[in-house]
C-alpha cells in the first residue's frame, strides 16, 4: 500500500449536467436539503459560493460519525461543469495529510455521468484507501439528483 491513493467512479443521473453543477457550486449550502441524512450543512466562512478561493465548512455524517471538514474551492470550471475542493482542515486530517476532491458533471443525451475523483495522501501506510468516502460522494450525488428531479415528467 502506498500513501498516495486516487479513487475515481462514475455515478449516472437524470439530472441535466449544469443544474447538478449549479447546485454543487454555487448553491452549495443546499445540498443538506437534498441529503438530509448525509449532509448536514455547508457553511461559507470565507469568500463566495462557487468562487475559487472560497473556504466552506462541510458537516456530515461517515462512518458513523458526526464530522466535518474545511476546504477551499481550488477550482470551478462552469463551461465543464467541475469544481474542485481542497481539504484544509478537519476530521479528514486525523488520516490524510491532502485530500482532494474533483467532482465534473458530463451531459449525456439522457441525464449525465457524475464522474468524481478523490486523491490523497495518507498520514501512514496502514491507512485503508477511503472508499467509504467515495462511496458518501456516490449517495450524495444520488440524494442531489432525485432533489432535482422532484416533481418532474421523467419516469
Amino acid at each position: 500500500m502506498g500513501r498516495f491513493g486516487k479513487l475515481e467512479t462514475d455515478v449516472h443521473i437524470r439530472a441535466s449536467a449544469s443544474k447538478f453543477h449549479e447546485l454543487f457550486s454555487e448553491r452549495i449550502h443546499h445540498i443538506s436539503n437534498a441529503s438530509t441524512d448525509k449532509v448536514h450543512g455547508v457553511d461559507l466562512l470565507e469568500g463566495e459560493w462557487g468562487k475559487v478561493g472560497s473556504i466552506v465548512c462541510w458537516r456530515y455524517f461517515h462512518d458513523g460519525k458526526a464530522r466535518a471538514t474545511k476546504e477551499i474551492i481550488e477550482a470551478v470550471d462552469k463551461e465543464n461543469n467541475s469544481i474542485t475542493f481542497t481539504m484544509i482542515e478537519g476530521d479528514l486530517s486525523e488520516k490524510y495529510k491532502s485530500f482532494k476532491f474533483k467532482m465534473q458533471c458530463i451531459p449525456k443525451k439522457k441525464g449525465s455521468v457524475v464522474h468524481w475523483v478523490l486523491e490523497y495522501e495518507k498520514l501512514h501506510d496502514n491507512i485503508p484507501d477511503s472508499h467509504t468516502m467515495l462511496q458518501l460522494c456516490v449517495d450524495i450525488a444520488k440524494d442531489i439528483d432525485a432533489h432535482l428531479m422532484e416533481g418532474s415528467e421523467e419516469p
